[in-house]
């Protein structure tokens, strides 16, 4: 049981921490001018420049250093909110971390 328990923990976090880095560099990379396509969308929509790429931005970056904590109730909650918010295959990374940190922390 302890086994599987450490098992979730660790892909919740590697979960968490890459989905961090994927909305990090996907951020990045819009606001230098470069174009790509988020295939789940996110929740603000229709702002393709400033705000728009701010938020994913400044939230992947809470992503990456709240993985770490993942299997804690708090944090999370906090990965899931996070994962809604940010949109995209990053926040979709983040939203499974998140989610498999709340299974870990029960099981």
């Amino acid at each position: 049981m302890y086994l599987a328990n450490m098992a979730l923990h660790q892909a919740a976090y590697y979960l968490a921490l890459i989905g961090g880095i994927v909305m990090v560099l996907l951020s990045l990379l819009g606001l230098l001018g470069h174009q790509y396509t988020l295939p789940f969308g996110s929740l603000l929509p229709g702002m393709m420049f400033g705000l728009g790429l701010l938020v994913p931005l400044i939230l992947g970056i809470i992503a990456i250093v709240g993985a770490k904590h993942a299997s804690e109730l708090v944090w999370a909650i906090i990965l899931i909110i996070i994962g809604v918010v940010g949109g995209g295959i990053g926040g979709l990374l983040v939203l499974l971390g998140g989610v498999l940190g709340l299974i870990s922390k029960f099981a």
